[in-house]
This record gives C-alpha cells, structure tokens and sequence, in this order.
C-alpha cells in the first residue's frame, strides 16, 4: 500500500529531475538535470511565483475563516443547551455532501454579477464554505471531550461564554485548532474547480488551476515543466504535515478517543 501511494509521487519527481520524461524507455535511461525547476521558476509567462503566492493567501485566509467560525460553533454545540442541536450538525454535514460541479454555475453567475471574477474573493469565500462543515466537525469532536469543569472555572472567575471560550478553551484545545486549520489549509490548497472555472489570469488564479493550464500556454503537455511545478508544489504541504505532525495526530486522536 505505501509502494502504491508514494510510486507516483516518486516518479513525478524524477520525471521533474530527468532531461527526458520517458527516461523509463528502452534506451533512454535517467539523465539528471534541474533545468525543468530553474524553468517553472525563472519563466515569467509560466507565473508559477503568482501561482504559489495566490494558493497561500487564498488557503491562508481560508483556513483563518473557517476555524475561527467553527470554533465558536462548535464550543455553543458542546456547551449550550441549543434546541436541535446534532440535527444541525447533520444538516451542515449533509450540506458540505452536495458535489462542486453541481454548485460551480451558480457560484459564476454570482461572483460575475458582484464582480469578484478573478479576485481572492471568489475563492476565498467558496473555500471558506468549504472546508468549514469539517472544521466543525473535527472541533466539536475535541471540544466534547474539554472538561466541562475548566469553563465553570472561568465563569466563577467572571467570564462570559465568548471569554471562556477565548482565554480558556482555545489554549487548552490548540493542538485540535492547529490540526484543523491546517487540514481546512490542504483542503483549500488542493483545490482545483474553482480556481479554474472563477479566475482567468496570474493575479488570482492558484497553483493547482496554473498547472492544468500549462499545456494550454505550450501547445503540448510539458512534462518535465508540469512535473517540477508539482514537486514544488508538494513541499510546502509536506513540510508543514511534517513540522505539526504530533500536534495534528494529538488533535485528531484527542477528539476521537475516549480518555
């Protein structure tokens, strides 16, 4: 299964570092080169610096919004005696259930008649909705499992509901917090449809969308370009699942986890 898993990410990256991208052909052979990184970073009508910049801002706004309306959500579903409760988080889970596609029209004609096409805005909004039914989710999980003596701490110290869940129930879940923001940040980052059919250009458009137009920008598929934007693409989601992987693994198996 990890053979299976990481056998294309592999050979995407020695596709991005061959001379040849049939270097498994008989009688080609690998021959390394990094013309194809120095490529994808120096050629300004490829925008792959645009790209990378948009797909942080947007994922980065993203992710911010989602957790930092999931976490009140999730704290007045696990703390306050709210009427139809858990029928509202099935219903938000039944609603992050309906297909991009089927949204994809409807979002155009809305972001073209507010004029949003090829802003931040487009995606940021989208992605927000997108990625917040699993931020409440993963966070009324951890926040279930909080103590319900750390808030009746708070309150005797006087605080209200928005100050305990500030200054006390935020710091005690961070490693939950952490962990869905950054899985609402991949979510957003991996993203393709929306990036493609609601921006048109360099200024807005991400990288997944960037990458799937390479072809359109040559005239044919430039494998080495596309498998070295990709591989540069992949770093930084994997070096923040490896710098905040106890953390992600804590948040995650804390909520999951009878203690």
């Amino acid at each position: 299964m990890t053979v299976f898993c990481l056998g294309p990410i592999v050979y995407m990256v020695l596709t991005a570092m061959s001379r040849r991208a049939d270097f498994l052909g008989p009688g080609v052979g690998f021959v390394f080169t990094a013309a194809h990184f120095l490529e994808v970073l120096r050629t300004e009508s490829l925008h792959f610096p645009e790209y990378f910049r948009n797909s942080l801002v947007v994922s980065g706004i993203s992710a911010a919004l989602s957790v930092s309306m999931a976490a009140p959500a999730a704290y007045a579903v696990t703390r306050l005696a709210i009427p139809g409760r858990v029928a509202v988080l099935f219903a938000v889970l039944a609603v992050s259930m309906f297909p991009q596609v089927s949204m994809v029209s409807y979002l155009f004609k809305l972001m073209s008649a507010m004029g949003w096409i090829n802003t931040y805005a487009t995606l940021v909004l989208p992605y927000t909705a997108w990625t917040l039914p699993l931020s409440l989710w993963i966070l009324t999980s951890y926040f279930s499992r909080v103590p319900r003596d750390i808030d009746r701490a708070a309150f005797i110290d006087g605080c209200g509901p928005l100050e305990a869940l500030r200054k006390v129930i935020v710091p005690v879940a961070a490693p939950g917090i952490l962990s869905t923001a950054l899985l609402a940040f991949i979510f957003a980052f991996n993203e393709l449809l929306f990036a493609l059919m609601l921006t048109t250009d360099h200024r807005a458009r991400t990288i997944p969308a960037g990458i799937a137009l390479f072809e359109g920008l040559h005239g044919e598929i430039p494998w080495g370009s596309v498998m070295a934007a990709a591989t540069l693409t992949v770093v930084p989601v994997v070096a923040l699942t490896l710098a905040f992987q106890r953390r992600v693994v804590q948040g995650l198996t804390r909520g999951a986890v009878k203690e």
